[in-house]
């Protein structure tokens, strides 16, 4: 019985059965079989109310798709451009700083490509950039700002590993730095025989493109030093930024009118919807399984075979990429690190790096077919065949893998600023 429900359940999945539905059935059937009451998924909802964090997620999601329909887009391009693009190559840094900073706002990354690649891509050819290259450069970015503050799934990994989410935005912060650098440093080799510059190196232009972001620059500020300072918890930064946020774009700037407020909300809430609606079903059957002793089971297997933290880290990595390819990372993120987090304890990697390395794996799942939502979304947004997008990324999904494999073997980075 229990494999013929397992092999439909597969079968509805393939099928394109949402994946809510599927956790939901799976936890239910579990807990009927264990003859526990249903009602357990039921309690599972209501304990996702009393997460005080929680709420952060939703007015995060509002703000960040507020600053997308307003101009806040188009400032954060000038301002880049007029700090970084006096250099040669210059423009391909300013699309990687760009969209990292505005994914990590928004905490989506097909938003990213959406809002910026109108702005990014006719700069980058008229700069001399080849398209198949510009092409992978936007679809790339898009992702980039997942592990900086106040990322969507950095909250979530600290809400599912009960870990310091204050913690996970330092720890984000070096790794995101360098998964940049190596970036930026493979644009550079890339087109170092395009000499074209951006942006003429002038302080009179930064301080007029500095003096355009000045609603938009105490952002961070509000975010990283009112937690880090001690002064707002994470869901109390939440509401200040989104508070913010309206004020400055419906009131000060005016960018984004009245009429369009419900629009937006419902669409940020669409998202929010969905990664709560899977975390409350994914968290049943995450308790179904953690009393059946699946992550007991689990590292007796794993360990078998697995001798020590190197070791460990090498499967992780391998099994990441494989589920990055056929999970999103909200649905990968509340289904896997319960599992995988007491099985790393017992090699003694620390849970705050374990995210870190986690998030940095599925950021590269948004470019790898069949569910890479990036070369969906470029193939849409740019008119090309999915094909030929993902053929574009490949040279920067390959780079990128190089920085996760030096961020999960080198903790330091991750905790460095932690101690």
């Amino acid at each position: 019985m229990g494999v013929l429900t397992a092999i439909l359940l597969v079968v509805l999945t393939l099928l394109g059965a949402p994946l809510f539905s599927i956790i939901g059935a799976s936890a239910m059937l579990g807990f009927q079989r264990e003859g526990v009451d249903l009602s357990v998924v039921a309690i599972e909802f209501f304990g996702l109310s009393e997460t005080p964090v929680l709420v952060a997620i939703p007015l995060f999601t509002f703000a960040g798709f507020l600053l997308s329909a307003g101009q806040a887009p188009r400032r954060l391009v000038q301002l880049s451009q007029a700090l970084l693009g006096w250099f040669p190559g210059g423009l391909a840094v300013v699309c990687l700083v760009v969209c990292a900073l505005f994914t990590a706002f928004t905490g989506a990354s097909g938003v990213t490509i959406i809002a910026l690649g109108a702005l990014l891509a006719p700069a980058l050819s008229q700069a001399g950039y080849d398209e198949r290259f510009n092409l992978g450069l936007i679809t790339s970015s898009g992702s980039l700002g997942l592990l900086f503050a106040p990322s969507l799934p950095l909250i979530l990994y600290g809400v599912v590993a009960e870990a310091p989410i204050d913690d996970l935005f330092v720890a984000g912060v070096l790794p995101g730095i360098l998964m940049i650098v190596v970036l930026s440093a493979y644009c550079y080799w890339r087109n170092r025989h395009v000499r074209y510059v951006a942006a003429e190196r002038s302080t009179a232009a930064a301080w007029a493109a500095i003096r355009q972001a000045r609603w938009d620059l105490p952002l961070p500020v509000v975010v990283l030093g009112g937690i880090y300072s001690g002064y707002f918890a994470v869901s109390e930064a939440a509401a200040v930024t989104a508070l913010y946020v309206a004020v400055v774009e419906l009131v000060i700037l005016r960018e984004v009118p009245w009429r369009d407020v419900p629009r937006i909300m419902r669409e940020s809430m669409v998202l929010v919807g969905a990664i709560l609606v899977i975390l409350g079903v994914s968290l049943a059957s995450t308790n179904y399984m953690i009393d059946t002793g699946v992550p007991q089971r689990l590292f007796e297997a794993v360990s078998a075979y697995v001798e020590g933290p190197t070791t460990f880290l090498v499967v992780l990595l391998v099994f990441l990429l494989i589920l990055g390819a056929i999970l999103d990372i909200f649905s990968a993120t509340v289904l896997i690190v319960p599992l995988i987090l007491p099985v790393a304890s017992q090699y003694g990697i620390d849970p705050i790096h374990l995210g870190i390395v986690f998030l940095a794996a599925m950021e590269l799942g948004y470019l790898t077919p069949p569910v890479g939502l990036n070369l969906f979304i470029a193939s849409h947004r740019f008119e090309k065949d999915i094909t030929e997008i993902y053929w574009a990324t490949q040279p920067f999904l390959l780079v990128s893998l190089l920085a996760v494999i030096i961020i999960a073997f080198w903790p330091g980075l991750s905790l460095m600023l932690l101690r």
